[in-house]
């Protein structure tokens, strides 16, 4: 997972969020652990949005065979599929983070514990590999709705978006949005030293542009530029 301590992001829509750092994290998925009725998928949604920065509609989007191989380990180098990405590109996805994947093993034993979405025994830990990875409360997944005509298809799926409005507001994270979240792993990968195109191309944004423009890069202060020069 992206390294969360630290982390600062740029004003948004409806108030700032000034520093969240990993122990708010960590204790937002305590909180959550302790709230939420389905609490293993729930931390697993919750660490997932930090981890890879997807949109909610992308995440319910994925599949068993997005997260796992056929022999059951994660797979660490994986792909957001054309079928997944709301701009129709696949792109570059990495489950490289340690709580992200030990949430999501406790997860899904839960889900062969419990029978739901299972496949051939021996492959993928045994859960049917074109299941969604998330199945939320309905057992199916989340609802997607489609609308619009031709080109100018839409989907929307409000059951994610609902979710991980509860879920920030269980883990005590004000101001926290899904676009938020967004904005504060871009600023992570710009102070690791990634560039506009790496940025773009992680977050599912092809223009270079359209990346400054959404998430522009945060000033680095004095203070953070002297501090340990020595």
């Amino acid at each position: 997972m992206l390294a969360l301590d630290a982390l600062a992001s740029p004003s948004i829509a409806g108030g700032t969020i000034d520093t969240i750092n990993e122990a708010m994290i960590l204790n937002g998925a305590q909180r959550i652990g302790l709230l939420s009725s389905h609490a293993r998928e729930d931390i697993g949604l919750y660490f997932m949005i930090f981890a890879i920065a997807a949109r909610p509609l992308e995440i319910a989007r994925l599949e068993v065979r997005d997260f796992l191989d056929a022999d059951g380990n994660v797979r660490v180098v994986s792909e957001m599929r054309e079928e997944v990405a709301i701009n129709g590109r696949s792109r570059p996805l990495y489950f490289r983070s340690a709580r992200l994947n030990t949430a999501m093993n406790d997860y899904l034993a839960e889900r062969v514990f419990r029978k739901l979405g299972l496949g051939v025994p021996e492959r993928f830990r045994g859960l049917d590999s074109e299941s969604r990875l998330f199945l939320s409360s309905t057992g199916r997944g989340f609802e997607i709705t489609e609308y619009g005509k031709n080109d100018k298809r839409r989907y929307d799926c409000r059951g994610i978006q609902e979710t991980y409005r509860k879920l920030f507001r269980y883990a005590d994270l004000k101001g926290v949005t899904a676009l938020s979240v967004r904005r504060i792993v871009a600023d992570r990968l710009y102070a690791r030293g990634a560039d506009d195109s790496q940025v773009g191309l992680l977050l599912g944004i092809a223009e270079r542009c359209m990346v400054r423009k959404r998430f522009p890069r945060r000033p680095i202060s004095l203070v953070e530029l002297t501090s340990d020069l020595v």
